[in-house]
């Protein structure tokens, strides 16, 4: 389960976040384009938009549901 106190310095603010578990496997990516990009430096995902549509939010809860590491979270804000 992602941990909001290793959460990567790129998460813009808001309930989603990835954090340091993140394996860089480009399934949030692919899954929720919108909000998630890649760190080239530092090799994993962060979340560079918060969801702002329906269809936004359906995406990022089944890129955190579908992580294999479970390093996406949600603190519910």
């Amino acid at each position: 389960m992602a941990t909001l106190a290793n959460k990567h310095k790129e998460n813009v603010t808001g309930k989603y976040y990835v954090d340091d578990q993140c394996i860089d496997c480009d399934l949030c990516r692919e899954t929720a384009p919108s909000n998630f990009t890649r760190s080239d430096e530092g090799g994993y995902s962060y979340v560079f938009k918060q969801p702002s549509t329906p269809e936004e939010e359906a995406q990022a809860k089944e890129a955190m549901e579908g992580c294999p590491v479970e390093a996406i979270g949600n603190d519910g804000a």
